[in-house]
C-alpha cells in the first residue's frame, strides 16, 4: 500500500504529534508498506530517512520551531506520480486543508487523525476578553465539523476524545479509537544511571515531566504544587524536559515560589536521549488537561515510572487510580496531596511502577499498526462508495466555555 502523511510538524520539531507520526510510519514501513512523509521544511536539519517531502515553512512563537507553508509545486506535480492508496492527514489546517483538496483532486480516500484538543488553543489569539473566546472556540467548532465531514474516517487517540467528539460533534460513525503505539525497547533498555551521577541527583527523589511548555499544558499548577511538596519532602527535584514560550515565566515563578534551586529546566532534549531521563527519575508527575491520548505518559510508565497526574481528558485513559499512580483533581493541594501520598510509601511505589510497566506493554505497536491498515482498507472502500464521515449536527452546540487552562 502507498500511504501519505501530510503533518504540519515533523524531525527535528519533538512533540506528540511527530511521535505518533513517526512510530506508525515506522511500524507500517517494516509491514511492507510505504509511507512517504509531507512536512515543514527546516533549513538547519537534514533527513536521513527515505520517502520525506518538505513543503516551504515559517517560525512560530510556540518556541524555536516552523510550520508548513501549504504551498510547493513541486509536490502537486510528485503526488500523482506516488500511485497512493490513501491519504492520512495529521492536521486540520495548513497541510491538512492540502491533504483533503488533494484526495479529492485524486479521488483518493482522507484518514484524519484527531491529535488535538483545538478549542483549548484559542488563548493564543490576543483578545483575552470572554466573548471573544467564545466567538473563537465557536468558530473553531464549526471549521472542524466541516473538515470532519471531508474524511472517510477519524482515527482518534483515546476513549476521553471519543466521548468528547461524540457529545459535542455528533460524531456518528466512521471513526476508531487507535491510541499511538509505543516502542518499548529504549524505554526498557535504557541506562539512567550515568545521567543520574552527571546530573549530581544521586541523593535526591526525581519527579519528572516532558512536554511543550506553553500555558495549555499547566505547568504552573505543577510548580505550584512541587513547591508545596518540598515542604514536607526537602530533598525531591523537579526536572522539566521541554522548551516553550512559557518558560521565562515559569522560571520566575520558581524563583518567586523559592523553588528555583529544586527546579531543572533542560530545554528540548532529542528524543532518543528522553528515555535516559525517564530511567534517571523516581516518578512522572504529570498537569495537562488538554491531552489526548497523554502519549509522554505512555513512555513514563514503559520506563517504569509511578504517576502522579492531573485527572483529563488522555490521561485518565491510561492510569488507573490506585494502580499505576494518582489521579487527583485539577488543583496545586490535590497534587502535592498525591505526590506527598505516594512519595511517603516505598511499598506503594514499587508496586505502582511494575503496574505501569505492565500498562504500558499494552500499547503494542504492532498490534496496533495492523488496525490502521484496517482503517485504510475500509477508508479506501468507502471512498469508492462515495461515503464521508457523517456528523449529528443538529443535536450539538458548539463549545463555549473559556478555556479553563492557567496562563
Amino acid at each position: 500500500m502507498h500511504i501519505a502523511f501530510f503533518t504540519n510538524y515533523y524531525h527535528p520539531v519533538v512533540n506528540g504529534v511527530v511521535r505518533s507520526v513517526a512510530s506508525f510510519r515506522e511500524n507500517l514501513m517494516k509491514q511492507g508498506h510505504n509511507v512517504f512523509i509531507f512536512a515543514q521544511s527546516d533549513p538547519n536539519y537534514k533527513d536521513t530517512e527515505p520517502f520525506i517531502f518538505r513543503y516551504p515553512s515559517l517560525s512560530l512563537p510556540l518556541g524555536e520551531i516552523t510550520t508548513a507553508i501549504p504551498v510547493s509545486p513541486f509536490v502537486d506535480q510528485l503526488l500523482p506520480m506516488l500511485k497512493l492508496d490513501v491519504i492520512h492527514t495529521h492536521h486540520p489546517i495548513l497541510l491538512g486543508q492540502t491533504a483533503a483538496r488533494k484526495a479529492a483532486e485524486l479521488d483518493l480516500p482522507l484518514v484524519f487523525t484527531f491529535h488535538t484538543q483545538y478549542w483549548e488553543y484559542t488563548h493564543y489569539v490576543p483578545f483575552p476578553q470572554e466573548a471573544v473566546q467564545d466567538f473563537l472556540k465557536n468558530a473553531v467548532h464549526r471549521w472542524l465539523v466541516e473538515f470532519m465531514q471531508k474524511c472517510q474516517h477519524i482515527i482518534i487517540p483515546s476513549e476521553s476524545m471519543r466521548e468528547i467528539l461524540v457529545r459535542d460533534y455528533g460524531l456518528h460513525d466512521r471513526y476508531s479509537v487507535i491510541p499511538t503505539g509505543t516502542d518499548l525497547e529504549p524505554f526498557l533498555n535504557a541506562d539512567g544511571k550515568a545521567l543520574r551521577a552527571e546530573k549530581g541527583w544521586q541523593d535526591e527523589t526525581v519527579l519528572i515531566s516532558v512536554g511543550r511548555l506553553a500555558p495549555e499544558k499547566n505547568w504552573d499548577t505543577l510548580i505550584r504544587a512541587f513547591a508545596k511538596a518540598c515542604e514536607k519532602h526537602p530533598d525531591i527535584r523537579l526536572v522539566l524536559i521541554g522548551d516553550g514560550a512559557a518558560r521565562q515565566s515559569l522560571e520566575t515563578l520558581s524563583s518567586e515560589l523559592g523553588i528555583a534551586d529544586r527546579v531543572t529546566f533542560t530545554g528540548a532534549v532529542p528524543f532518543e536521549d528522553i528515555p535516559r531521563y525517564l530511567k534517571a527519575a523516581d516518578l512522572f508527575a504529570f498537569a495537562s488537561v488538554t491531552e489526548t491520548q497523554g502519549l509522554v505518559t505512555i513512555e513514563a510508565m514503559a520506563a517504569g515510572l509511578p504517576v502522579v497526574a492531573v485527572e483529563g481528558p488522555g490521561t485518565s485513559d491510561i492510569i488507573e487510580h490506585g494502580k499505576q499512580g494518582f489521579l487527583v483533581k485539577n488543583d496545586p493541594d490535590a497534587l502535592a496531596k498525591g505526590i506527598n501520598k505516594l512519595l511517603s510509601d516505598s511499598q506503594r511505589i514499587q508496586r505502582f511502577s511494575k503496574n505501569a510497566l505492565k500498562k504500558a506493554k499494552t500499547f503494542d505497536v504492532n498490534e496496533l499498526g495492523k488496525q490502521m491498515l484496517s482503517v485504510y482498507e475500509q477508508a479506501i472502500e468507502d471512498n469508492k462508495a462515495n461515503q464521508f464521515v457523517t456528523l449529528n449536527t443538529e443535536e450539538t452546540v458548539p463549545r463555549q466555555t473559556v478555556s479553563s487552562v492557567q496562563s
